[in-house]
């Protein structure tokens, strides 16, 4: 649940945007007739043109319906490439496991013994044998292989959930600063007609001798500061499409436009109970646990060292003519002595034992590190929580109040233009910063996923009520 769904300003904000519009045009309208009959200050005409310092009409949104995150996260988790290579990793280690386990290839063998030096070619006076082999290993030894194969395809599969969480995590980053940059260009669009009429009518004034030329030049310099945000903005938008076209496995320079709430949840977990989910989910540590568990296994397998193999093998023997029995079989059998090379096998078994030891030290390890992260995401998440609540809460309404107060006392002539122009500039740069503010809370919410392993299901949190709903 959000504390908002969408990014709206307050009836009070808009009611003053209005009334400023409305007393900006009335000043310019009344100011008309004598700036008509009244000659143009030689410096007035020097100054610079605030149509180029706007940089002419907005520029129209990229062609295309908007894509919400869901739609972008479902096209990157099916066509990113860095998850198509890890899927086809574990392609490659589910191929190796019925070779894990099989037996070595039978051996075929022709012999012929006693052939006659005098008479090479003559094999009917050899005895001439046919046998075939096969290696038997140890009662146990293939199963054990298999099982240590089937741990690496449970590792790759580790490995493609890590690379589905570093998508999911990245295109939410890219996301909200997508729609950061186009709500930004929004807020842009509702002040400029404002930053237009305020220096139209701050030039009629000054044209007239009403105002000294500070209040113009000021105006003038505020409206630079529109277009310096503009530049940014355009900026931001222009790189977080590039990203996000990259993680969809798209070319970067495609136009894209999203859609969607930005806000901030009410409640966030406890640590515990992220800790209990990054345990049961992270990809790494999931990882880890299956190397631990592979190298015990492996621990098992180099035990099975002193089993020994066997080796069985059956043929016919064709006698020479002469022989009382031409037609004979035999069977042979082998197995290897273990016992007489006990020092190779117990140095085996040796370095399974210290590579069981070092796996689990490394999962422990891995653990705390884990841990580690989710406390730090956690309190970064926490405090960017706090400060997009000070902004809505606070700052702004009460920024947005003083916008009205200046307006009213400027109509009663209470006030100066440029008190008036600082309190429509602080709203401005209040609302740029507030939804700065809430970018940041949702880019530690995706660094808190990444460090749980896996998304935070946020629809059991209670949501604060907000102004608007408070006062009704």
């Amino acid at each position: 649940m959000r504390i908002h769904d969408r990014v709206l300003p307050s009836p009070a904000y808009e009611e003053a945007m209005k009334a400023l519009a409305a007393l900006l045009c009335l000043t310019a309208f009344c100011s008309c007739a004598p700036a008509l009959r009244a000659q143009t200050r030689a410096d007035a005409g020097t100054l610079p043109d605030f149509d180029a310092l706007l940089g002419g009409p907005p520029v129209a949104q990229s062609p295309g319906p908007a894509l919400t995150l869901e739609e972008i996260e479902r096209i990157a988790l099916q066509r990113n490439p860095e998850i198509e290579v890890a899927a086809r990793r574990v392609a490659m280690a589910e191929a190796d496991v019925p070779a894990a386990g099989a037996l070595d290839d039978p051996e075929a063998m022709v012999r012929d013994w006693g052939v006659p030096l005098t008479q090479p070619w003559d094999y009917n006076q050899a005895q001439n044998m046919f046998m075939v082999t096969q290696a038997l290993p140890g009662p146990g030894k293939r199963s054990l292989r298999t099982t240590v194969a089937r741990s690496d395809v449970t590792a790759a599969q580790d490995r493609l959930a890590a690379a589905r969480l570093r998508v999911h995590v990245e295109v939410r980053k890219a996301f909200y600063d997508l729609l950061e940059a186009q709500d930004e260009m929004k807020i842009h669009d509702e002040h400029v007609n404002i930053a237009r009429q305020s220096i139209a009518a701050a030039r009629i004034r000054y044209t007239v001798g009403k105002v000294p030329q500070q209040d113009l030049l000021k105006a003038q310099l505020e409206l630079t500061r529109l277009a310096e945000h503009m530049i940014g903005f355009d900026r931001d938008a222009e790189v977080a499409q590039s990203r996000l076209n990259t993680l969809m496995g798209r070319d970067p320079s495609v136009p894209l436009r999203v859609q969607g709430d930005s806000g901030a949840v009410a409640v966030l977990p406890s640590q515990t109970s992220l800790e209990e989910l990054a345990i049961a989910k992270r990809p790494d540590l999931l990882e880890a646990e299956t190397a631990a568990a592979k190298s015990r296994q492996q621990q098992t397998l180099a035990k099975k060292a002193y089993v020994p193999d066997f080796t069985v093998s059956a043929g016919y023997m064709l006698m020479p003519p002469s022989s009382t029995m031409r037609n004979n079989y035999m069977v042979e059998g082998s197995m290897t002595l273990p016992w007489l090379d006990h020092r190779k096998h117990n140095a085996e078994i040796a370095s399974a034992a210290a590579a069981v030891t070092e796996q689990d030290a490394e999962l422990a390890a891995m653990r705390t590190e884990a841990f580690g992260q989710i406390k730090e995401s956690l309190a970064e998440a926490e405090a960017a929580q706090k400060l997009s609540a000070l902004y809505q809460n606070s700052l702004r309404p009460q920024a947005e109040a003083t916008l009205h107060a200046a307006v009213i006392a400027y109509e009663n002539n209470q006030t100066d233009f440029l008190n008036l122009l600082d309190s429509q500039m602080q709203v401005i740069d209040l609302d740029l910063a507030w939804r700065q503010a809430l970018t940041d809370f949702n880019a530690r919410m995706a660094d808190l996923e990444m460090a749980v392993g896996a998304p935070i299901d946020l629809t059991s949190a209670t949501t604060a009520p907000s102004p608007q709903e408070e006062k009704q």
